[in-house]
């Protein structure tokens, strides 16, 4: 299983993997000795497309006998048996809502002789309900420290520039029961932190008719699995960050002092155009009813620049908003002009050499920024939980920092993975935190550098 694009594709992938070992299929780490590879693609952006073809080009042209090459997940929604044409050889294509056949699929491609058969494709309606794997999805795999819990699928926000309700539908909600249950199966396999992902996070339930299901799952959870010491929130929607959701994050320990809230922008004209919120004062607004409540959060934020239209008044606007709210991460994106979405064909495209411009503009802000709330870091205790080890370092993680996205707490001694740690931040870069251990609750170090 190949795994492409974004934390949400990749609990895809393992719930779909946990399926087909179920069904008596075995796992190999490495494509040659399989006999189906499947790459689960990305659609997202063009880049990303472009990665998925050059990936299935090439494991088709390698490709040994009796072995299959099957394009699953966004990009294979996206273009259905058109990306046969793309991707000569292919031998099966499944959407983002063909999981549950997937085995049946494999078994087709198994009776089959020759890989000049018109390949298998199993695109389905992206208003089927969602796919449960009803297993472990780490059974039979390394216990990782870190896991995401996908609690929605779809959404119905319609930005201008998305595809991702043309990929994936509408928001539909995971049921309850199925969330609490692959929770609980997570912490048993060993989980000390568990994210919770979903196109828009903050909209779980409203396809229900519920008004704060969100916090109310939250708080299910943590009855579930008590013992959990991190819940994270990613990808939280600015105009649904509700007072209750507030007060549940601030009042339950075990819920980060952390939010992903991607805004996009920060002027109102270019909101519009993206149709998104576009009352900066309200976003504000937000930001600052969080950090009220929770003086210690840290704040994550998506930005494009260079948008369809965007003047150099309007990208300074951005860059205002952003010496206002200071987040403390943010990822910049230059835009990227995606057929199919509305932004498309609206006039005022930029060229390539000025959106590069601007996202360095803004990365180069925002660098400074960063390094400020990490200065401020200096002399405090973080409790950290230690990712890996090697040549005498071990690498964490504190509330401050989301796997895969964020920066890193370095600390001299080899801990070992998994483990809590209290430490001393001591020196800061833009990025990572330098620390030394004050006290450890539950190990002690593997070796340390003196030591060797």
């Amino acid at each position: 299983m190949i795994t492409l694009g974004c934390p949400k594709n990749q609990v895809d992938s393992e719930a779909i993997s946990a399926r087909l070992v179920q069904c008596g299929y075995r796992t190999v780490a490495h494509p040659g000795g399989a006999d189906f590879i499947i790459v689960n693609t990305c659609g997202f952006l063009e880049a990303a497309r472009q990665e998925a073809i050059a990936t299935l080009r090439t494991l088709v042209a390698r490709r040994r006998p009796g072995q299959h090459v099957i394009a699953a997940g966004c990009l294979a929604q996206l273009w259905g048996a058109e990306l046969a044409r793309v991707v000569p050889g292919l031998d099966g294509i499944i959407g983002t809502h063909g999981w549950n056949d997937i085995s049946q699929v494999l078994e087709r491609l198994a009776s089959r002789v020759a890989h000049r058969d018109t390949p298998v494709v199993q695109v389905s309606e992206v208003e089927r309900p969602l796919p449960d794997p009803g297993v472990l999805r780490l059974n039979g795999r390394q216990p990782r420290v870190s896991a995401y819990l996908k609690i929605a699928d779809g959404c119905s926000a319609r930005c201008a520039f998305c595809l991702i309700p043309t990929i994936k539908g509408p928001a539909r909600s995971r049921p309850r029961a199925v969330i609490l249950r692959e929770a609980r199966e997570l912490v048993d396999q060993g989980v000390r932190e568990l994210i919770l992902i979903a196109q828009d996070t903050t909209a779980y339930g409203c396809d229900l008719g519920e008004r704060e299901g969100l916090a109310t799952l939250i708080e299910e959870i943590l009855q579930v699995v008590p013992e959990l010491r991190w819940l994270r929130l990613m990808y939280a929607y600015p105009g649904r960050v509700s007072e209750r959701l507030i007060e549940v994050m601030a009042t339950h320990p075990q819920v980060c002092h952390y939010l992903d809230l991607p805004v996009q922008h920060g002027h109102s004209a270019t909101l519009r155009r993206m149709r998104r919120p576009h009352d900066v004062a309200e976003l504000i607004h937000c930001i600052e009813r969080l950090r009220q409540a929770m003086p210690d959060i840290a704040l994550r934020t998506s930005l494009i620049v260079g948008y369809p239209g965007e003047t150099e008044e309007e990208f300074q606007a951005l860059l205002d908003f952003m010496q206002t709210v200071r987040f403390d991460r943010v990822g910049v994106f230059s835009y990227s002009r995606e057929p199919g979405t509305p932004a498309y064909e609206l006039p005022g495209q930029l060229p390539e050499e000025v959106k590069q411009a601007r996202y360095e503009r803004a990365m180069q802000l925002q660098q400074s920024i960063s390094w400020e709330h990490n200065q401020a870091q200096v002399g405090r205790q973080l409790e950290v939980l230690v990712e890996g080890a090697n040549d005498g370092i071990s690498v964490a993680r504190s509330y401050r920092d989301a796997p895969e996205v964020d920066g890193f707490v370095l600390i001299q001694g080899e801990y070992p993975v998994g483990s809590w740690l209290n430490v001393r931040v001591t020196a800061a870069t833009p990025y990572d935190l330098i620390a030394v251990t004050e006290t450890s609750e539950r190990e002690s170090p593997v070796c340390t550098r003196a030591e060797i």
